[in-house]
C-alpha cells in the first residue's frame, strides 16, 4: 500500500491526482497483485522453500528500486507523447508500477504454501496470512500518509521499502538454512 500511496506522489506532478489518475493506479495495481497472485501459487507447487521465497523479495527490491532513478525520466517521456491524461497516467503506471508489483504479489501465495501443514488447517492459516496481510497494509498506509511523506522525499521513501525487502530476503534465507540444519539433524537422529 505504500508503494501503491507514492504512485500517486510520482504521477501527481505529470498527471495530477484527478480521479482518471487514482483509476489508473489503483486498476494497474490490482491486475500486476492479480497475475503475481497466479504465478505465485504456481511457484509454490514445486518444492517451496524459505530460500525460494527470499528470493521474490530480492527480486521485489531490485526491480523496485530503479524508480528511484528513472520514475521522473519515464513520467516526462510518456507526459510529452500521451496529450489525454487518461491514457497517460494508465500507461505511466503501467510501465513503472506493474512489474515490481507482479513480484509482490507472489508473495501471499507461497506465504500461504509455507505455512501451511495440513488441509485441516489450511482456511485458518490462509485467515490469519491474510489478517496480518491487510493490517500491515493498513499500518503501512498511515505510517506513509501521516509521517513518512513528511519526513522523507518520494525518492527515499521507495529507497526504504527496497532495503526493507532486502531485509526479508536476508531473513528468509538465513531461516532457510536454521530449517535445513534443524532438518538434517532431525534426519541423523
Amino acid at each position: 500500500m505504500s508503494f501503491e500511496l507514492l504512485g500517486g506522489r510520482v504521477m501527481a506532478p505529470y498527471f495530477g491526482s484527478s480521479i482518471h489518475v487514482w483509476g489508473s493506479i489503483i486498476s494497474v495495481f490490482m491486475f500486476s497483485l492479480a497475475i503475481g497472485y497466479l504465478i505465485g501459487g504456481k511457484l509454490s507447487v514445486s518444492k517451496p522453500n524459505a530460500q525460494r521465497f527470499g528470493f521474490i523479495f530480492l527480486l521485489s527490491a531490485i526491480l523496485l528500486y530503479p524508480l528511484v532513478l528513472f520514475a521522473e525520466p519515464a513520467m516526462l517521456w510518456i507526459f510529452d507523447r500521451v496529450e489525454d491524461p487518461r491514457y497517460g497516467s494508465l500507461l505511466a503506471a503501467s510501465f513503472l508500477f506493474m512489474i515490481p508489483t507482479i513480484i509482490l504479489g507472489m508473495i501471499s501465495p507461497y506465504s500461504v504454501r509455507l505455512l501451511v501443514r495440513s488441509v485441516e488447517h489450511s482456511g485458518q492459516v490462509a485467515g490469519r496470512l491474510y489478517f496480518a496481510s491487510t493490517l500491515g497494509s493498513a499500518l503501512g498506509t498511515l505510517a506513509t500518509s501521516f509521517y513518512l511523506v513528511l519526513w522523507l522525499e518520494v525518492n527515499e521513501i521507495l529507497a526504504l521499502l527496497s532495503g526493507t525487502l532486502v531485509v526479508m530476503f536476508v531473513i528468509a534465507t538465513l531461516s532457510h538454512r536454521y530449517f535445513e540444519k534443524q532438518h538434517i539433524a532431525a534426519n541423523k537422529n
